[in-house]
């Protein structure tokens, strides 16, 4: 699948200190996968920040067309029970 970032997630992603990398292995990847509106999907998963000190969460939202993932934002949160879906939060 090939990842497409638009200027919005490139600026969100680096200003948030989020790596492509990181981004990339969440799209081919997630430990979640939420519809979402106007077509969106949600792609999340789980990590342990070292410079947080706390777990966290890293989500991706964007769309699939074909085989293009469209990224529109990323971002990192600490609220993990608020967006994770089901068990194991």
């Amino acid at each position: 699948m090939k990842i497409k970032l638009t200027d919005h997630a490139r600026f969100e992603a680096e200003r948030r200190g989020i790596s492509e990398d990181e981004i990339s292995s969440i799209v081919l990847s997630p430990q979640q996968r939420i519809p979402s509106k106007k077509e969106r999907v949600i792609l999340q998963n789980k990590y342990y920040d070292k410079d947080e000190g706390k777990d966290m969460l890293l989500r991706v939202i964007g769309s699939e067309k074909g085989d293009v993932f469209e990224v529109i934002t990323v971002y990192k949160t600490s609220k993990i029970e608020k967006y994770w879906s089901g068990e194991g939060a």
